[in-house]
């Protein structure tokens, strides 16, 4: 039953839309009030029907695509500092500290590379689609089911599990899985829970969201990548429900606002932006949640998570296109060009250079003029 959902979810549940398709609106003409240039193309193979994330560490972007290769590709120059073909498809990737990388098979197995070299890999309790967390050595691996493994990153020991009930639907899309300071910090339903990294023991829980309505779909609620984190402050959203920060010294929440939206937030440590299910986009205050504005300008279009860079938000859209806008108040600065396939995850930057991915899988970069 789990399965057949999650199928019936996924179309919907990446891109946050539904069945209805109502007409963007016009974006005009294209103004570069915001100098910016592409550098380099690279290509890493098709992401399509996989969760993608790109992984930044320093100046290397490492990517995997749907097909099995994984990546880590020089943000300064686009060449390939190592490539690996694993030779079956993924479903989750990738995720690494600069020494290890890890990805999560459609066999429900977790893979461990370093340097391009396949170190191990051990079978898992469920599906997968949030890229695993490599950090203190140790790879942490949140199942669509709601249980964290953690293993030796050398080794592939597994050191521990920890497992909730099951919920009859998931998404099809990354969730929250992060490392703050000595605590492992995941998305849960639609708490954050914070967890001892040595044994999985629960040491605070943090309620976004509940479940509402009255049927399985009505009340999915899930936390969903990506998040905003400044020191012990973690602002993420809830899958069409809210957006929300808490502290995670504490373990308490600090405020949330409701928002409908499917794909997570970004920001800084003052502001936080955010893409809704209608192609709005929105600027939170990170303080108290206060909205400071918003903007139809991308309206009906499927939008990636934004990113927020210097004085511009970049959000990505299925057509192909990056939206520079200015962070005070959404205006436009700019737009480019890319395949027209879709922008398959939300933009990163690394080596002062803008990275995206398209769903065909060609990875450009971009910096400004």
């Amino acid at each position: 039953m789990l399965l057949a959902l999650l199928a019936a979810l996924a179309g919907c549940s990446f891109w946050g839309g539904g069945d209805a398709k109502p007409k963007p609106a016009d974006l005009g003409a294209n103004v570069p009030v915001l100098g910016i240039r592409q550098a380099w193309a690279a290509k890493i193979g098709s992401v399509q029907g996989m969760p993608m994330v790109a992984d930044v560490r320093g100046a290397v972007v490492t990517l995997a695509s749907a097909d099995g290769v994984v990546a880590g590709i020089d943000a300064r120059t686009g060449g390939d500092l190592w490539r690996a073909t694993l030779g079956e498809p993924l479903a989750a990737g990738v995720g690494t500290d600069g020494k290890w990388a890890a990805v999560v098979s459609r066999g429900n197995e977790v893979i461990v590379l370093e340097a391009g070299r396949e170190l191990w890999r051990q079978r898992l309790p469920s599906q997968v689609y949030t890229a695993p967390l490599v950090a203190g050595a140790r790879v942490f691996v949140l199942g669509a089911d709601r249980s964290i493994t953690a293993f030796d990153a050398k080794s592939g020991q597994r050191l521990w599990g920890q497992t909730r009930p099951g919920e009859p639907l998931v998404l099809r899309q990354p969730g929250v899985l992060t490392a703050v300071g000595d605590t492992l910090v995941a998305g849960l339903s639609g708490r954050l829970v914070g967890l001892n990294p040595d044994n999985g023991i629960v040491r605070w829980e943090a309620p976004l969201a509940s479940s509402r309505g009255t049927n399985d779909v009505e009340r999915l609620v899930e936390l969903v990548a990506p998040f905003s984190r400044v020191d012990n402050s973690v602002c993420a959203r809830a899958f069409q429900a809210a957006v929300g920060c808490v502290n995670t010294a504490r373990g308490n929440v600090e405020w949330v606002q409701k928002a409908n939206g499917g794909q997570g937030i970004h920001g800084n440590e003052t502001v936080l932006f955010g893409t809704e299910s209608n192609g709005v986009v929105t600027s939170w205050r990170r303080a108290d949640g206060a909205r400071l504005w918003s903007s139809e300008r991308l309206q009906h279009r499927k939008l990636t998570a934004p990113l927020l860079l210097g004085r511009s938000v970049v959000i990505g859209d299925d057509t192909g296109l990056v939206h520079l806008l200015s962070r005070e108040d959404g205006a436009p600065l700019n737009r480019l060009q890319t395949d027209g396939s879709g922008i398959a995850a939300t933009p990163v930057v690394a080596a002062d250079t803008l990275v995206v991915v398209t769903r065909n899988g060609n990875v450009y970069g971009f910096r400004p003029d």
